[in-house]
């Protein structure tokens, strides 16, 4: 979807669920659809803050407009599993991607996997249901910080929480 089909998809959704179009949501929403990496609420805020015209925008709207972005399918929402959740910008539909969940830098790769929608669609039919969603999610650890003690994610910067015995 492009941006200005994605615009008018979250501008619509808004009056759908009788919210306002206002200059603040529609700040939030061109640097949410910008944005490459996954990211969080605070993330966004930072980001959404350093748009000149968009210096004011609030926390309150920021969170309040993650989950309309969320469910309209114009975002994903990944739970890692920390407390806090990430954002990335949607694909498009029917993309299928597998989540590999770095625990020392909790950096999150994506990768494509068709056949997670075979899998979801066979096992579910075995038990007379239909999937709705689904979703593969790995965690590791970086050898490069286990062999090297830096971590190629972090800038080669190793933090408190990396030096924690046994991890």
């Amino acid at each position: 979807m492009s941006t200005p089909e994605a615009r008018e998809t979250f501008e619509k959704f808004l009056r759908l669920k009788g919210l306002r179009v206002t200059e603040q949501r529609r700040a939030i929403f061109e640097t949410a659809v910008a944005q490459k990496e996954h990211f969080t609420a605070e993330e966004l805020l930072d980001r959404v803050r350093a748009v000149p015209k968009a210096k004011y925008v609030s926390r309150a709207t920021v969170y309040r407009t993650l989950p309309v972005m969320t469910e309209s399918a114009l975002l994903r929402e990944v739970d890692i599993g920390s407390g806090e959740k990430f954002y990335m910008p949607n694909g498009g539909k029917g993309t299928q991607v597998a989540q590999v969940v770095c625990l020392d830098c909790d950096k999150i790769f994506e990768i494509s996997a068709p056949f997670m929608e075979w899998y979801g669609s066979t096992v579910s039919s075995k038990i007379g249901l239909t999937p709705v969603s689904q979703r593969l999610q790995v965690s590791a650890r970086c050898n490069a910080l286990r062999d090297t003690g830096t971590c190629p994610n972090l800038g080669g910067i190793r933090t408190r929480r990396h030096a924690q015995p046994g991890r």
